[in-house]
């Protein structure tokens, strides 16, 4: 590598790193994340609660209509997060083409499953809605979200009562993107049972139990490093759409952990690994 274009890596790196021990790489990535030449529409209401609200990124070309459209949905254990945080995502994909939706939830343990799917459902509903008006296709949406909300696009695409619930026909998502989701796991003894209902099953709220057949295409993306999110999850979950017939795709991405393949979804990260491009590709491929 030239000299020249060391430090800058390394710097991000770095900054990157530091972030991710501090628990703030999502906030930290917004600060190389211009969104100058694109069209931001911010705290867009999609229901009556107070974090029923998205960020809308347009691209400049989605002007002339027909642009696929992405809802994102964050991680954050379920109790934590907020749009706010993932600015750099909203341009990463607006810059490829994508109008791109960042949203809020309803956060446990005050609101715990399904609030947040139902959150996310009537997100996608909003989306699908008005996706015309920002120069989107409204029958070509994609869902993807990073660890429990990598849970919430999985479980909202994949369980029938949620779009169901809001007249969404699911023919309209082309895809669904997991990265590093926990869709299949036991939380009955771990911190994250505040997120579910007390004295509930796994089997009645993990995506894994509720494929239903007609689900459109999967991206499971695994981070090799992971210790947070088990990729066990990934392979119960990959296991469980392909006894449904349904195409799924895992990939397991060397070398990044549970917070470095989300924050390599931003541009100027990539090197970090191949979250962003894997994601395009999915995308790309299932129209």
């Amino acid at each position: 590598m030239k000299k020249r274009f060391l430090f800058p890596v390394l710097a991000l790196g770095g900054l990157l790193t530091l972030a991710a021990c501090a628990g703030g790489v999502v906030g930290t990535l917004n600060a190389v994340a211009s969104t100058v030449g694109l069209k931001v529409t911010s705290d867009l209401h999609y229901g009556p609660d107070a974090r029923n609200v998205l960020d809308l990124y347009q691209p400049e070309k989605a002007q002339a209509g027909g642009a696929p459209v992405l809802l994102f949905i964050h991680g954050g254990s379920w109790m934590n997060g907020d749009k706010s945080e993932y600015k750099f995502v909203g341009e990463s994909f607006a810059r490829a083409g994508y109008v791109t939706a960042v949203m809020s939830y309803r956060l446990a343990p005050v609101h715990r499953y399904p609030a947040y799917i139902q959150d996310a459902a009537l997100a996608l509903k909003f989306v699908q809605g008005h996706a015309a008006e920002y120069g989107g296709n409204p029958d070509r949406l994609y869902v993807m979200g990073h660890s429990a909300g990598g849970f919430n696009a999985v479980e909202l695409v994949d369980n029938a009562r949620w779009l169901n619930e809001v007249g969404v026909p699911v023919q309209a998502v082309k895809g669904v993107v997991g990265v590093a989701g926990p869709y299949s796991y036991d939380y009955r003894t771990l911190p994250s049972a505040n997120a579910f209902p007390l004295g509930s099953d796994p089997a009645d709220v993990m995506p894994s139990y509720h494929v239903q057949k007609d689900a459109p295409p999967h991206l499971l993306l695994v981070a090799g490093n992971d210790e947070v999110v088990e990729p066990a999850n990934a392979d119960k979950m990959e296991a469980a759409l392909k006894a449904a017939g349904v195409p799924v795709t895992k990939t397991v991405l060397p070398g990044l952990n549970h917070y470095t393949i989300v924050g390599s979804l931003a541009r100027p990260l990539t090197f970090l690994g191949r979250t962003r491009q894997d994601a395009l590709d999915f995308m790309a491929a299932n129209r």
